[in-house]
């Protein structure tokens, strides 16, 4: 039986779960409450969580993105010549 070579290896999925979770954290952390005319103005808008450190999160998410998919998977010793 052939064994299927796929583009990317076990190592490459693993990368790509965690730099989409990173991605989704950094969104998570540009949200919170928004201004509107009723309320108010709200200068937690400018809030340095919202304006410097999601952002940095979520491009590091997506640089991790970047690596995980030009990695090179690692060649295994038995990829089927030995049979």
């Amino acid at each position: 039986m052939d064994k299927k070579k796929f583009a990317f290896g076990k190592e490459n999925f693993i990368l790509l779960g965690i730099s989409i979770l990173v991605i989704i954290i950094g969104f998570f952390l540009m949200s919170g409450v928004q201004t509107t005319e009723e309320t108010g103005f709200n200068p937690g808008i400018f809030d340095t969580r919202r304006i410097v450190i999601a952002p940095i999160v979520t491009m590091a998410g997506f640089f991790l993105v970047i690596w995980a998919i030009l990695k090179k998977p690692k060649d295994t010793e038995n990829d089927g010549k030995n049979q």
